[in-house]
């Protein structure tokens, strides 16, 4: 089962930076870096992008972070059971991470920006944790959604981003929503044998771990993970110039799930 828009990567990251997709050659349609960056201890990565606007998230590990003249350490043992962290920086922002942990993996999320903001660090409190799903559709969406930033929490930035969790065998992105914006999707699973199904637009799509699914404009994207196998996900949106992300457009024809007293089964 192939796509095009499914970025397929087999086995673990190498150490240092992996690029997936770039802004000046490599699935630039994105209008987003996007990588994984994999630090040993004592590994030392200084970000070579400083025109643009950068997000570095912590999957997990332990990293100091060396920025605008502050340090912060970051640690995390589990994406699937911890809050997220992550810093945001404009662009003109030296940044430097340094591995502190045998094995640290980050998402490094970099876009277009000439807005200026403060540099900001996202954990705790600062991120909006919500069980979604819940009380319809026989709890087949039940999930764990992160939100780092959005129009609300980080209205200067380009990018908007955050985790969802599903528990084994649940969907999410149903009712099925498209939107205008370019969207990335980053995939990890537990145990790392699992996979899911992803619909994108007509097509489908096999999910496998550390995969990269590219989402365009106007497509739909419901998914789901197989049973026994917890599935998580990093999801960033590029807000369009004028058009930021600000909710998605249903499709009309499955709202109906959602109603209160739907019938999932005939009546006999």
């Amino acid at each position: 089962m192939s796509n095009s828009n499914r970025l397929q990567h087999s086995g673990e990251f190498s150490f240092g930076y992996n690029c997936i997709t770039d802004l000046r050659d490599k699935h630039p349609e994105m209008l987003m870096d996007f990588g994984i960056l994999k630090l040993n201890e004592n590994m030392t990565f200084e970000d070579d992008r400083p025109e643009l606007e950068r997000v570095y998230l912590l999957m997990y590990g332990n990293v100091e972070v060396e920025y605008d003249g502050n340090k912060v350490v970051a640690r995390r043992d589990s994406y699937l059971n911890e809050n997220i962290w992550c810093i945001n920086v404009p662009k003109g922002v030296k940044l430097t991470v340094k591995g502190l942990a045998q094995d640290s993996e980050i998402a490094v999320m970099r876009t277009e920006n000439d807005k200026q903001f403060a540099p900001v660090v996202r954990c705790g409190d600062q991120i909006v944790n919500e069980v979604r799903g819940k009380g319809f559709m026989n709890e087949a969406g039940t999930r764990i959604v992160r939100t780092a930033q959005d129009v609300r929490l980080s209205p200067n930035s380009n990018l908007m981003l955050g985790e969802d969790v599903h528990y084994p065998g649940k969907w999410s992105g149903f009712p099925s929503h498209s939107h205008k914006q370019p969207e990335i999707y980053f995939y990890k699973f537990h145990p790392k044998n699992g996979f899911g199904l992803l619909k994108l637009g007509d097509d489908a799509v096999l999910l496998e771990h550390n995969d990269t699914v590219k989402i365009q404009s106007d497509l739909v994207h419901p998914q789901v993970t197989a049973p026994g196998y917890a599935m998580y996900y990093i999801w960033v949106i590029r807000h369009l110039e004028g058009n930021p992300y600000i909710k998605p457009d249903f499709e009309a024809q499955h709202l109906w799930v959602e109603q209160p007293g739907a019938k999932y089964w005939p009546d006999i």
